[in-house]
């Protein structure tokens, strides 16, 4: 009796472990349809908190479009052509003129006119009672560094240059002028100073010709004053040259040294 008692319980136990595997088979596949079913009826179901943050990440990195539209550059329109005008006020430049120079800028008034007032866009008007020549900004004037462009010209035009020479001032930005004495160099009196003179003029002024022609500058010589004008290394190149005629060098020795430099320039110019 007892065996046979025991098992009747195994089997029970048994029965009762496949039923209830059949339950939990049958409450998945019930869930598991719910699910399917409220997807396709468009409801969602309810987020546990740890996918929230997930999810939220996903939606910043599939939707940029907003941060996009707020980082992008603004739009200025173009300004008018009044607004680049300058409204400065007007600026007047005094030149003195020379008395031994008044006669010829009388005579090329018209050429020293025509460039101040057509290319600079400047008022000039020549002051007789004071020796002078003063030029003012107007409404037609344009660039910044007009007035003084235009005292630049007067100037070297004062000082002796050609007025063609002086015109490039006006139209090429890297010309400069430089003015010394022979007495900068070397104190010299009497003979030894006109000697000094002689030597940078040389016959009929081929000296100085060739020193222009080499350096590619202009030189004048007023009296015991040398004026030079062109570009920053060429007027260091003709300085050299009339501060060794000054010290008293020959001019063949001179020439010599112009020719390499010549060279020298033609190579760099290649």
């Amino acid at each position: 009796m007892v065996v046979a008692h025991v098992e009747q319980n195994t089997s029970a136990t048994k029965n009762r472990r496949s039923m209830n595997k059949k339950k939990a088979r049958t409450a998945a596949n019930t869930t598991q349809i719910d699910g399917d079913e409220e997807m396709s009826s468009g409801v969602i179901p309810p987020l546990n908190s740890n996918n929230t943050a997930e999810d939220n990440d996903l939606m910043i990195e599939i939707d940029p479009t907003p941060a996009l539209e707020a980082s992008s550059a603004p739009a200025f329109p173009a300004l008018p052509a009044s607004a680049t005008q300058s409204a400065l006020k007007s600026e007047t430049r005094r030149i003195p003129i020379p008395p031994h120079r008044m006669t010829p800028i009388k005579k090329d008034w018209i050429n020293i006119f025509s460039p101040l007032t057509e290319i600079l866009g400047l008022q000039v008007r020549m002051n007789v009672q004071r020796r002078c020549l003063e030029i003012r900004t107007s409404k037609a004037t344009t660039e910044i560094g007009a007035l003084q462009k235009g005292a630049d010209f007067v100037k070297a035009y004062a000082l002796g240059f050609d007025v063609n020479d002086a015109i490039a001032l006006l139209r090429m930005d890297d010309l400069y002028l430089d003015s010394f004495e022979i007495k900068d160099v070397k104190t010299l009196h009497g003979d030894h100073l006109s000697r000094a003179i002689g030597r940078i003029a040389g016959q009929d002024g081929k000296t100085k010709f060739t020193i222009e022609n080499t350096s590619r500058t202009r030189i004048v010589l007023a009296d015991t004053k040398i004026h030079i004008m062109g570009s920053f290394q060429n007027i260091k190149i003709a300085r050299d040259a009339i501060v060794s005629l000054i010290l008293g060098s020959p001019p063949g020795k001179v020439y010599a040294g112009l020719r390499t430099v010549s060279s020298r320039m033609k190579q760099r110019a290649l």
